[in-house]
């Protein structure tokens, strides 16, 4: 208690924000960036000032002091008559962050991108850590997740693209780049025909057709025929990650047209048609599903051969190739032909997700891109005026 006086000393009508920070992080151990929210918490009739009572009554009676980071973190930021953690409750972190961290400063005169990348941020959270998938996240599940030690990284690190985990900047700028591309008439919203650009055309029609049919997860953009930025995320974190546990069932959902919890031969072999037509279009020699099916099974090892099912995917590491077989023609090719570029990369840096990887390779090419755009004086304008990149 004398270490919570020493930090209220001479200031007997209470702190103000600024320097109520300095208790956040020395006296609760939680990310500076929580400060505002606590605050808020505390500071229930919004005087603008906190005192050592009330922190002393929340923090310590309120055996807060005793709980762990997680408990304490879903505390401070729920909504008292809720029992779960709604996409809004992170808002004022993400604002707080936008405003006190380093390697964000550069995009405080874009408010528009800050909002960006704070929704995006958020999206990439709902992704990993709300497994239930219902927006509700819960005490459980923010345990169960990599968040807290995320959020703790982010506070100590200046560099925010080394926060690989929800926050690098660099990660919510390869995202936001992909849909702007696909998003033509930049609407904010993307139907089938700018999706199956993907990838430079990667993906087969089935495919497009399942995630449009929003089995795999509802769109949340509510327009008929067209996916919101925020499906958009969901998607792009599913294709380019699919050694995650999310991604997995995202894609287990596609294919598993009857919805029984069971891949069978004849729905693989559905998908895999056109990926064997496209083949033929391409004048390369067709793999015969029969071959094929047979190397998914040798590849996953289920424990009835007769069907997969997403425990006997959960269990390989060899998944993601599966799904790219059938349905993604250009990862299709670099497996069979065993790119020597992308196993190299992960020998080198096996800590690294298939994600982290992909954002990398794609932000240095976006990055040259705007430099041959910066050298002939942005004859190629990619961004609309009023959301002129301030990349």
């Amino acid at each position: 208690m004398s270490r919570i006086s020493q930090f209220f000393a001479g200031h007997p009508e209470g702190l103000q924000l600024q320097e109520f920070k300095l208790v956040t992080k020395e006296v609760c151990k939680l990310p500076s960036f929580f400060s505002p929210s606590l605050f808020k918490k505390i500071d229930v009739n919004s005087t603008g000032l906190v005192t050592r009572d009330a922190f002393v009554d929340y923090w310590v009676n309120g055996n807060l002091l005793t709980k762990d980071v997680a408990t304490q973190i879903y505390t401070v930021l729920k909504q008292p008559y809720l029992k779960y953690l709604v996409q809004d409750d992170f808002k004022p972190l993400l604002q707080e962050l936008l405003a006190t961290h380093p390697g964000l400063e550069f995009l405080q005169s874009t408010p528009e991108f800050q909002e960006r990348y704070a929704e995006t941020v958020i999206y990439r959270i709902y992704y990993y850590i709300n497994r239930s998938g219902t927006g509700h996240l819960t005490l459980r599940e923010l345990k169960r997740g990599n968040l807290i030690d995320a959020m703790l990284h982010c506070d100590e690190e200046e560099d925010i693209n080394k926060v690989l985990r929800y926050f690098s900047y660099e990660h919510f700028y390869v995202i936001y780049c992909k849909f702007w591309e696909l998003d033509t008439d930049h609407d904010f919203l993307i139907d089938k025909e700018n999706l199956i650009r993907y990838g430079n055309h990667a993906l087969t029609y089935r495919i497009v057709d399942r995630i449009f049919s929003q089995v795999p997860r509802k769109f949340t953009s509510k327009v008929e025929g067209k996916m919101g930025y925020e499906d958009f995320v969901y998607f792009i974190l599913a294709e380019e990650d699919k050694s995650s546990e999310p991604s997995l069932e995202y894609w287990f959902k596609c294919i598993d047209l009857d919805g029984n919890g069971v891949l069978t031969r004849n729905e693989m072999q559905f998908f895999y048609e056109e990926q064997l037509h496209r083949m033929e279009c391409m004048a390369q020699e067709p793999v015969l599903f029969e071959d094929i099916l047979c190397q998914m099974i040798d590849m996953i090892k289920p424990q009835d051969e007769s069907y997969i099912m997403l425990r006997d995917l959960k269990g390989s590491k060899l998944s993601g190739s599966v799904f790219n077989i059938l349905f993604n023609l250009n990862k299709f090719m670099a497996f069979e032909t065993r790119d020597p570029f992308l196993i190299r990369q992960e020998r080198e840096n096996p800590t690294l997700t298939e994600w982290d990887r992909f954002a990398h390779r794609e932000y240095i090419r976006l990055s040259m891109e705007d430099d041959v755009e910066d050298a002939s004086n942005g004859s190629a304008e990619v961004w609309d005026e009023s959301l002129e990149a301030p990349f």
